[in-house]
């Protein structure tokens, strides 16, 4: 089929939608309308308030929305939300919260709170002579032309904590930044940012095109590129952490304590060295954590993106999670750049999001950063526990087979069967499709 483009897409109602592209890409098969229409909620108003988050709407995509209790974090005892669909996640938090709960459980520390944004400008003027505007004129200026947007910030304890001039024309010919950094309270602070760097943006060509420290060349010469803020957030960091005694480290795979230590800080240590394993690593951590930024209305891509860019920080792709065996007392840490907010965005509107929120007992931004560091730090516990005992395979396929029995159709006899045939046994594919055709043949 040669498809067309179209003109006003985004005009057309939800149903001329789904009929546009029954009719240019699904061949008219109603079959595919009645799925989108399945997932659409009954309360009219609940519905209109979800195709309004986004653009273009034509259905809801779901995704399973898990609770994973037992987690003793700082003292206090939370039941986290977690918006998954792969197996194992749910069961693999709550596996390790469980096993941390009688050893004191999880600890947290803010290290700092700092976001940052940047004016991104270039100016063919010596590097010198512009730093010498900003520290004695621009600076200031900038300030006082962002008052009215911080002031509502301010009097929550945030706002702009400081504003500093980059040189950067060693990287890219007459390149320089604006860099800010913030605090945002208890919002992720995206749209605050932003608005407090665009006015950056004017004020600088503002007070460069009336500075008589310029000559007219060099005025014209600035163009302000873009004004944004940045999610690699390195300042913005919270570490979450759990230690005992080696020989309180008892496992039911029946492994020794010593051995268990040994082999696990060894398969961290792998993951701080080899960037292979560290990918598969902090992928099983971000499991953790996204699951958890996602219930609770907040943005993965970003959290996800920080996380990666600080595992490169030094140079190499590196581990999330460190551990040490020192004087018997076995500690395992991680330290998470991670910036969320509670108020603003889909916290206010999405109703699970306001139903997760209430179950963390309505956490400030910066508990929410420590719950999220918990939960990738329980969910890399519990997938090293198993690759470093068991394999990771055994509890995993596990959770996986009802994914698989479905996809055969199964009924709920034969998955209730299936359940009790692998009790014992780690689930591989090709056995469940062996033993479910023998049953079926009988």
């Amino acid at each position: 089929m040669n498809h067309q483009p179209i003109e006003g897409f985004s005009r057309l109602t939800k149903q001329g939608k789904i009929d546009w592209l029954n009719g240019e890409y699904l061949n008219g098969d109603k079959t595919y309308e009645h799925i989108l229409k399945q997932y659409w909620n009954d309360n009219p108003e609940l519905q209109k308030l979800h195709d309004e988050f986004s653009e273009n709407t034509i259905s809801n995509f779901y995704m399973p929305y898990g609770i994973a209790p037992n987690f003793l974090i700082d003292g206090k005892l939370y039941a986290l939300p977690m918006a998954v669909e792969e197996s194992s996640v749910v069961a693999a938090a709550s596996k390790s919260a469980k096993f941390w709960i009688d050893k004191g459980g999880f600890k947290t520390t803010i290290i700092n709170t700092k976001k940052l944004g940047h004016t991104h400008f270039i100016m063919d003027v010596e590097p010198h002579k512009l730093q010498h505007f900003f520290n004695f004129k621009l600076k200031k200026k900038l300030f006082e032309a962002t008052e009215d947007i911080t002031a509502n910030m301010r009097r929550r304890g945030g706002g702009i904590l400081n504003i500093r001039l980059l040189d950067k024309t060693a990287e890219m010919p007459h390149y320089y930044q604006l860099k800010a950094s913030f605090d945002t309270v208890d919002s992720m602070g995206a749209n605050f940012i932003n608005s407090c760097l665009e006015q950056f943006g004017k004020t600088l060509k503002e007070e460069i095109a009336a500075s008589e420290d310029f000559s007219m060349q060099e005025k014209e010469s600035l163009q302000v590129v873009m004004n944004i803020l940045s999610n690699y957030t390195p300042d913005c960091i919270v570490r979450a952490e759990v230690s005992c005694p080696v020989e309180d480290l008892k496992d039911d795979s029946g492994i020794a304590h010593e051995e268990f230590a040994w082999k696990f800080k060894q398969a961290v240590t792998i993951a701080e060295i080899e960037p292979y394993r560290a990918t598969t690593h902090n992928k099983g951590i971000m499991n953790g954590v996204d699951a958890v930024v996602i219930a609770t209305g907040n943005d993965f891509r970003a959290t996800e993106a920080c996380a990666h860019a600080y595992a490169s920080r030094n140079g190499k792709y590196s581990s999330l999670t460190h551990c040490t065996t020192d004087n018997g007392i076995f500690r395992f840490w991680i330290d998470l750049p991670v910036s969320v907010g509670v108020v603003g965005g889909l916290t206010n509107l999405h109703p699970l999001v306001k139903f997760s929120l209430a179950i963390l007992g309505k956490p400030s931004a910066q508990q929410l950063m420590s719950i999220l560091a918990v939960s990738g730090l329980a969910q890399n516990f519990a997938a090293l526990r198993s690759l470093v005992t068991t394999g990771i395979q055994k509890g995993h396929m596990k959770m996986h087979l009802l994914n698989i029995l479905n996809q055969l159709g199964a009924t709920e006899e034969e998955k209730k069967y299936f359940v009790s045939y692998f009790r014992d046994k780690t689930v591989s594919h090709h056995e469940v499709i062996d033993e479910f055709n023998r049953l079926r043949t009988q």
